[in-house]
Order: structure tokens, then C-alpha cells, then sequence
């Protein structure tokens, strides 16, 4: 946390040290610091600034781009942003938490975790009212792209890829902004786990050739646990190097 007595402390160091300059008659240049004192005071706010600020401050930024060579207006540009920082922090203006990043890989995670919840919400309706029920995988992908839609704007679904082993497929879902696509399979009695792997293997070698696609998330939603290993399945399909990064989640 800023505080303002260390920001004064810095200051006065600051001043401290254009105090140390010093110029040759009879040579040209700018006026040049005591360079042991400049370095010595620059890294101790670099380091206090960085400790206490989300590294897209701008104010961090400035005095990183600005307070580099040990010349007299660079120690006074330094001196003026420390001046500002303090000027915000007793007006309580200054924002010391970082901004929050949107990670869609994180959105969907989440998504995939609640999935199942959300599927028994639906069949528990009030006063005996028809229920809403996931039979099959594509009642997954509407209730997966209502779901969607929360979180994205430019969803588009059922894009058709490229041609892969002499045919065309459609994929359910591509989040374009981010190139990720999103494969749905809902397991059944007929669809084992050795059926299962061997569909995920080829929608892998089938997207790896896509333009769009630079990560693939595949949904496998489990809901009798036909899968008896599902984190192995996961370990073994999962990887993030590569061309094209792939996660799989097998939920429940």
C-alpha cells in the first residue's frame, strides 16, 4: 500500500540528488547527476512504484519511459511524478488495483463447472410445470450457447471447417474474437469412453488445420458417468504447446 510519508521521503531524496549535478564550463551537454546517488534513488522508487501499483499505472509507466539517464530533467520529470502520485493518493484518487482481465478460457471453465447445476435447476420447475430437460447433445449446445451469451458477443455456431481427410464438418461453436473453438459430445450408453477418446482425437487433428482456431476447448458433458476415468482422458488429450493449444473437460 502507497504510503504518503514514503512518497515525501522520496521526493526529498530526489531533490537530494539535483542537488549533485554538475557542469563543466567551456563544455556542451546537459547538466549531469551524481550518476551512484541517480540509480541508487531511481531503482528505490521503481521498486517501491512497482510494489504498490498494477503495472499498467500509468504513472509507472511514465517514470520507467521517462526517469532513465542520470541528467537533471529526468531526475526533475521523476521528482513531478512522484509529486502526482502523492497529489491522487490524498485526494484517495489514485486506483492501486490492477485492471481485471477478461480470460475467456477462464469464463468458460467456470461455465463448464456449473453446467451440470444448472441442467438440475432446470427439471426442478415450480408447481409441477414441464420440466426442461438436456437429453441429448444437442440440447447441450443450446443450453451451452444460451450460456455463451452471457459472457460473448460474436458467437457463431455451426461454422463449417476446412477439408479434413476428403470431407467438410461443421464445428459448434467458434468464439472468433479469441479463436477458440468449443467441440460439445454428450456421452450415452452407446458412446463409450474408448468411442469417446477416438471422436476427441480426430476433432483434434480436424481443427488443428483451421485458420480460426488456435484453441480448442472440448465439452464432454457426463452426466451418468459412463466415463469411468475422466481425468485421464483429460491428461491425455489436454496440451498447451504446439500450434494449437487443446483442453478437455469432462463434466460431471
Amino acid at each position: 500500500m502507497l504510503e504518503k510519508e514514503r512518497l515525501e521521503q522520496l521526493i526529498e531524496k530526489g531533490k537530494a540528488v539535483l542537488k549533485t549535478h554538475y557542469h563543466v564550463e567551456g563544455t556542451f551537454g546537459f547538466p549531469t547527476l551524481d550518476s551512484g546517488k541517480f540509480e541508487a534513488w531511481k531503482t528505490q522508487v521503481l521498486s517501491y512504484l512497482s510494489s504498490n501499483l498494477p503495472p499498467d499505472n500509468q504513472y509507472l509507466l511514465h517514470f520507467k519511459e521517462q526517469v532513465k539517464r542520470g541528467y537533471q530533467s529526468s531526475c526533475e520529470q521523476g521528482i513531478g511524478i512522484l509529486q502526482s502520485v502523492l497529489e491522487d493518493l490524498d485526494l484517495n484518487l489514485l486506483n492501486t488495483k490492477p485492471k481485471k482481465v477478461f480470460d475467456p478460457s477462464e469464463i468458460l471453465e467456470k461455465i463448464f463447472a456449473k453446467f451440470h447445476l444448472i441442467v438440475r435447476q432446470m427439471r426442478n420447475r415450480y408447481s409441477a410445470r414441464p420440466t426442461l430437460d438436456v437429453a441429448d447433445e444437442y440440447d447441450v449446445q443450446d443450453l451451452l450457447h444460451a450460456l455463451l451469451i452471457l459472457h460473448f458477443e460474436d458467437i457463431r455456431a455451426e461454422e463449417w471447417t476446412p477439408s479434413y481427410a476428403g470431407k467438410c464438418c461443421r464445428m459448434d461453436f467458434l468464439l472468433k474474437d479469441y479463436k477458440i473453438v468449443i467441440e460439445v459430445k454428450k456421452t450415452r450408453r452407446s458412446l463409450n469412453a474408448s468411442q469417446i477418446g477416438s471422436e476427441l482425437i480426430e476433432d483434434i487433428s480436424r481443427y488443428s488445420v483451421h485458420p480460426d482456431c488456435e484453441t480448442l476447448i472440448c465439452f464432454v458433458y457426463d452426466p451418468e458417468g459412463y466415463i469411468a476415468n475422466p481425468k485421464g482422458i483429460e491428461k491425455d488429450l489436454s496440451r498447451a504447446e504446439g500450434k494449437m493449444a487443446v483442453t478437455v473437460f469432462i463434466r460431471p
